[in-house]
């Protein structure tokens, strides 16, 4: 695990690298610290699974991003790292980076929409904020204070640059760099309702658009040609036909824009209350 700090005590904190078969992090990490700007607080950068992003694999062990809290006296390579990484991120704002091969674009998950998580992703130049809640098992956005972000499609060189904005209003968002304040509380908010299985197949496809609202009776993908064929209507989220083993993806409901679900949150109304809120046509 590389880490690099500006300053005493960094309460800030990027993450790349999670995963080794996603470079976009790092590479964007190297672009900005390559001639790192003068930074108005401490900061640290963490490019967090070496290891992997020398062999360019996802891991080694197991999937880091399912392996937290970790174990620093596990056998897994990745159990360990997680145990270290948390240690390293005690206390700070973080925003973990990504890529997908659902999605050109970049787009923020977290566990739950508040005010502080609201606050944080309206100056993210995102396309929607997902909340993962129950899914969000072992993964670095249990956490507070925790942001990940996918930055675009997987080895794309638009994923780095995408990476490189995204980390640059985070730390403008955060006050390590000067903010021009140009964020943005109108993105659709997105939740995570059920996962979307994928039968074994020589051949997967996907016919839809992720965060495009999928009718009933509509082929959404198939399984060596045998259609899987919408049920109720939902809304496609990190579907794609190679991303996961056993998944096509996640599908999702729309629970409002990000203003509004933060003000909810903010009176203490839950996400599915929030969803009623809605009209029935844009769920």
């Amino acid at each position: 695990m590389r880490i690099r700090e500006f300053g005493d005590d960094p309460e800030v904190a990027v993450v790349a690298g999670i995963h080794g078969d996603e470079p976009c992090g790092p590479e964007a990490v190297e672009s900005l610290l390559a001639d790192p700007p003068a930074f108005g607080r401490p900061v640290k950068f963490v490019v967090a699974n070496e290891a992997a992003l020398e062999r360019g694999v996802r891991y080694l062990d197991e999937d880091l991003n399912r392996a937290f809290p970790g174990d620093a006296e596990a056998e897994s390579h990745e159990r360990r790292l997680a145990a270290r990484l948390l240690t390293e991120l005690d206390g700070c704002t973080t925003l973990a980076l990504h890529s997908t091969q659902s999605y050109a674009g970049p787009f923020a998950l977290v566990d739950t929409v508040n005010p502080a998580t609201a606050e944080l992703c309206a100056e993210l130049p995102v396309d929607a904020v997902v909340e993962t809640d129950a899914y969000a098992g072992g993964r670095l956005i249990d956490y507070p204070r925790t942001v990940e972000v996918e930055c675009g499609l997987q080895w794309s060189e638009t994923a780095v640059a995408n990476g490189r904005g995204l980390v640059t209003a985070f730390l403008e968002a955060t006050g390590v760099l000067p903010s021009e304040g140009q964020g943005s509380d109108n993105v659709p908010v997105f939740r995570l309702t059920n996962r979307v299985p994928k039968a074994p197949a020589t051949n997967h496809e996907v016919f839809v658009d992720n965060f495009e609202r999928v009718e009933p009776g509509v082929p959404f993908a198939s399984a060596d040609g045998e259609d899987r064929v919408a049920e109720e209507p939902f809304y496609p989220i990190l579907m794609s036909a190679d991303g996961y083993e056993d998944v096509f993806g996640y599908a999702g409901e729309r629970v409002g824009r990000l203003a509004d679900v933060a003000t909810r949150a903010d009176r203490g109304v839950s996400a599915t209350d929030a969803r009623q809120d809605v009209p029935a046509n844009h769920r």
